[in-house]
C-alpha cells in the first residue's frame, strides 16, 4: 500500500474474503503514512446507512483541516453493507476533489462481487482496485514457519494459524479448537453477514449444504443433476449455479469449467468445485495431519486443493483464467490460460495411470499446449505452491 503515501489522486479500494488481513494492512499503511486516521467499520449488528457514511467523512475533514498539507486519512470498511454506498462515496468525493481538501480515502470490502458492482455503477474514474487472495503458502511459512504439510492440511487463514498447537482446555485438543474457530468465527459470519444478508437466497439451508458438498468433493467434477441428487431440497439447477457463484464471490468456493475453444461448451460444462482454502476441507472433515497423512488417497485429495486454491486464487486476481478438461474417461487436473498460451497441469496421485493417458489426449488435442506434473518425479509440491502462476509460462 505504498500508494496511500502519494498525492491524493484516486480513492484506494481494498477487495477480498474476510480474514486475508485488509484491515491490519490499511492499519500498518497508516502508521507509515504518520497521518491522522478516522476508521470506522459497517460490520456491526445495527444496520448503516448513508448518513454514517457523511458523518465518518465530516469527522475525517475536521481532522485534515487540523493538520499541515498531508492531510488525513479515512477508512471505511465493510462499506459494501451500506446501502447506496457508492453513490455518497462519489458526492463527498468529488466535494473534496473541486476543493482540493487534502483527504486520502481507502475503502474495505469483503464481499467482491457487491463491492465491484458499486464501482462500476456510480465511482467509475475515481478509484484504484487493489484485490486481495487468501494467503499463499511463501507468506504462511515466512509469517508462521509452516511446512507445506501444514499448509495443505490447516489452509491459509492467518488469524487462525496461532491456534494450531494451542488447545482450549485438556478436554479439548488443539485442532479442535482450530476447528472452531474456523467454523464459528469464519465460515459462519461469511455466510450469514457476507451471502445472506447482502445477496437474495431463498433457501439458505441449501446454500449451507452446497458448501459442505463442496469441501467433501473438492478436485472432482460433478453435474448440477448430480448435486440435486446429493442434496435434500435442492430446488433446480439454476438456483445450485447462482448459489455457487455467491460463495465463489465470498472466497470459499467456486466451480471451473471445462476447457474447450468454444465458450459455449465452457458454460454448459459441469463444475469440477474446488476449495478456495483448504482449511474448508480439513475444518468441515475433522481432519488432523497424521489421520490424513496416513490415508493417500485422501491426502492426494489434499494436496490436488492446495494446487487448485493457489492456481484459482491467481485467477481470482485476474493473472490467468483456470479450467479442467476432461474427455470420456481421461481428464488433466487444471488448464491455465495465460493470453494466448495454455498449461496443463496435473497433480500426482493415486490415478496414476488414468492422469497419464489424460495428459497424452490433450497434447494430442492441444499440440501448442506446455505441460507440467507436480509431485513424484515432477515439480516438487512446495516449489510449486511457492512460485507465482505467471512464472510457469515464461521461456
Amino acid at each position: 500500500m505504498a500508494r496511500l503515501l502519494e498525492p491524493r489522486q484516486f480513492i484506494q479500494v481494498l477487495s477480498g474474503p474476510r480474514q486475508v488481513g485488509k484491515t491490519t494492512l490499511i492499519e500498518q499503511a497508516a502508521k507509515r503514512c504518520q497521518l491522522p486516521t478516522n476508521y470506522a467499520s459497517a460490520d456491526e449488528p445495527t444496520l448503516r446507512d448513508a448518513v454514517w457514511i457523511e458523518q465518518q467523512w465530516q469527522v475525517a475533514r475536521a481532522m485534515s483541516r487540523s493538520v499541515a498539507a498531508g492531510g488525513a486519512l479515512l477508512v471505511l470498511d465493510e462499506v459494501q453493507k451500506v446501502p447506496g454506498w457508492s453513490e455518497v462515496v462519489k458526492r463527498l468525493w468529488d466535494e473534496d476533489t473541486r476543493t482540493q481538501r487534502a483527504l486520502k480515502v481507502v475503502l474495505l470490502g469483503s464481499a467482491p462481487l457487491l463491492v465491484q458492482k458499486g464501482l462500476s455503477e456510480s465511482l467509475a474514474g475515481r478509484f484504484e482496485l487493489f484485490r486481495l487472495p487468501h494467503w499463499s503458502y511463501s507468506e504462511m511459512r515466512e509469517a508462521f514457519g509452516w511446512s507445506v504439510e501444514k499448509f495443505v492440511l490447516y489452509g491459509a487463514y492467518p488469524g487462525a494459524a496461532v491456534l494450531v498447537g494451542q488447545p482450549q482446555s485438556q478436554h479439548q485438543s488443539q485442532h479442535q479448537r482450530w476447528m472452531r474457530y474456523i467454523r464459528d468465527s469464519l465460515i459462519e459470519p461469511i455466510i450469514s453477514r457476507d451471502v445472506l444478508l447482502l445477496s437474495r437466497v431463498d433457501k439458505p439451508a441449501l446454500l449451507r449444504r452446497l458448501l459442505e458438498l463442496g469441501c467433501e468433493y473438492s478436485g472432482q467434477i460433478l453435474s448440477y443433476s448430480k448435486m440435486v441428487g446429493q442434496l435434500q431440497d435442492a430446488g433446480n439447477t439454476t438456483t445450485l449455479a447462482h448459489y455457487l457463484e455467491l460463495l465463489a464471490g465470498v472466497g470459499l468456493l467456486t466451480g471451473l469449467e471445462k476447457y474447450s475453444p468454444s465458450l459455449v461448451r465452457r458454460r454448459a460444462s459441469s463444475p469440477k468445485l474446488q476449495v478456495l482454502n483448504t482449511s474448508l476441507i480439513t475444518s468441515v472433515r475433522e481432519l488432523v495431519l497424521k489421520q490424513a497423512s496416513r490415508d493417500t488417497a485422501l491426502w492426494g485429495r489434499l494436496v490436488e486443493s492446495a494446487v487448485g486454491a493457489h492456481l484459482a486464487n491467481a485467477a481470482a486476481l485476474g493473472e490467468c483464467r483456470l479450467y479442467y478438461w476432461r474427455e470420456r474417461n481421461v481428464e488433466v487436473d487444471f488448464v491455465v490460460e495465460k493470453g494466448d498460451q495454455v498449461l496443463a497441469i496435473e497433480v500426482k496421485s493415486g490415478r496414476q495411470a488414468a492422469r497419464r493417458a489424460g495428459m497424452s489426449a490433450f497434447a494430442r488435442q492441444f499440440m501448442d499446449a506446455r505441460k507440467l506434473l507436480v509431485g513424484g518425479d515432477g515439480v516438487d509440491l512446495e516449489l510449486f505452491l511457492s512460485t507465482p502462476v505467471a512464472e510457469w509460462f515464461e521461456d
